[in-house]
């Protein structure tokens, strides 16, 4: 016997709630993001994120209606609401950075609204022409208005870690009972699946991250050596503005790091602390040539060999075990060795078999902590044909960092050019965060 219309239509209201209800179990809940990362770890994975302190701006179904038309234009559009006292410096470069992903980046900040992008992706003036647009719209408007004007123009395609959106404008009721079905049957079971996979993934993750915390509390430990055998003071004769400065980012970038390392919870964030020691070594260079009365020294990456020895003075020829010469940098004292035809003094840690080898012959997990040292465009260079050389440059590495494969976006990770990455004006002091023109 056919369902009667009146039936048909309570059989879609019952399942309509089902699988709302099965939508609220599966989703993740809506938390306040505490830094850039905890933004750009989910754009990754949606092209929009609503924060949970700023869940009263979009409602969840707007964000997902939002985020659905973003996916089928298949184009790098990424949509950020967030509060108002999320931290505004540098906010559009360091999720740039984060996220790793050439594209069109617009950020609803309390009730400011601003957009940067890759000139790559859509012009500069563009951007700017764009937000003018919208600025002044009640923010649901202003997002749609936005991404509905900017996907017209954006150039490229999609990370392909989005995923693929699929669903239909209706669905007969045949269709939902089977779809009801189907959720009664399987919902709990891909939901625990769901659960142990994340158990997993959280499990490989803490165990990356422990590896690098035993290399990198080595290096905070030898910088606060060098501070120590310094014994420079403020006061003493001689000291000028210069010096004292020079010794104050020092001593910032060791608390940052000690800071840092102590808030990590991915491996990836170890890339943070070992740029923040890579700075503090550059200040305390200019400090030392100050006080010498020498020439100040160029910005240079640190040595090749060990970052421990401080910022290198030169390039010079290397060739690795079985592989290809190439220039790297290096420090004066490796240099001399390099010329005498001795092995440089090299920075070993501990492999998966736990015999300690030099750090570009152990593996995709000392990426991060190499990667904050000598930067995502420089290290590739450096260690072609050694073993972390090819897991940088494979897509099991990129995943494993965080950065979804470049079979969809432009995956450039954090070597991009900030100049080239605009479209607004500054806001709040120095930040990035703008409304002007």
């Amino acid at each position: 016997m056919r369902p009667t219309r009146q039936a048909a239509s309570r059989l879609t209201v019952i399942l309509s709630g089902l699988l709302l209800a099965l939508g609220a179990t599966l989703a993740p809940a809506a938390r306040a993001a505490t830094d850039v990362g905890t933004v750009a770890d989910a754009l990754r994975e949606n092209p929009v994120y609503v924060d949970g302190a700023a869940a009263s701006q979009l409602s969840r179904a707007d964000a997902d209606a939002l985020a659905d038309k973003i996916k089928k234009a298949d184009k790098p559009v990424f949509v950020a609401v967030l509060p108002e006292s999320f931290p505004q410096q540098d906010l559009f470069r360091d999720l740039r950075t984060a996220t790793g992903i050439t594209g069109v980046y617009a950020i609803r900040l309390g009730d400011a609204f601003d957009a940067r992008a890759d000139s790559t992706a859509l012009s500069n003036n563009a951007v700017r022409n764009l937000s003018s647009l919208v600025r002044d719209e009640p923010v649901k408007q202003q997002l749609n208005d936005f991404v509905d004007r900017a996907l017209t123009q954006t150039s490229g395609s999609a990370p392909a870690s989005w995923g693929d959106t699929g669903g239909s404008d209706g669905a007969p009721v045949g269709a939902l009972i089977g779809v009801g079905a189907v959720i009664a049957a399987g919902g709990a079971g891909a939901y625990a699946v769901a659960r142990s996979r994340r158990r997993k993934r959280a499990e490989e993750e803490r165990a990356a991250l422990e590896k690098l915390r035993v290399v990198v509390d080595e290096d905070i430990t030898a910088f606060g050596e060098e501070l120590e055998r310094l014994d420079f003071h403020p006061a003493e004769a001689g000291a000028d503005d210069a010096m004292r400065a020079d010794y104050e980012r020092a001593l910032d970038a060791y608390e940052k790091a000690k800071s840092f390392m102590a808030a990590a919870e991915r491996s990836e964030q170890v890339r943070a602390v070992t740029q923040a020691l890579e700075d503090g070594r550059f200040a305390l260079a200019l400090l030392a040539a100050r006080r010498e009365g020498r020439a100040l020294p160029e910005r240079r990456p640190p040595c090749f060999f060990d970052p421990r020895h401080g910022p290198s003075v030169k390039d010079a020829e290397w060739t690795p075990a079985g592989g290809t010469s190439r220039e790297v940098p290096v420090c004066a004292a490796d240099a001399v060795r390099l010329a005498d035809g001795e092995e440089p003094m090299t920075r070993t840690v501990t492999t998966d078999t736990g015999e300690r080898r030099p750090y570009w012959e152990a593996g995709p997990a000392y990426g991060p902590w190499a990667g904050g040292y000598f930067g995502g465009g420089l290290l590739p260079g450096l260690l072609v044909g050694t073993l972390l050389g090819s897991a940088l440059s494979s897509p099991a590495y990129a995943a494993s960092a965080g950065v979804p494969a470049a079979d969809g976006g432009d995956v450039t990770g954090a070597d991009f050019d900030a100049g080239d990455f605009g479209g607004g004006g500054d806001f709040g002091g120095g930040g990035d965060f703008g409304g002007g023109f």
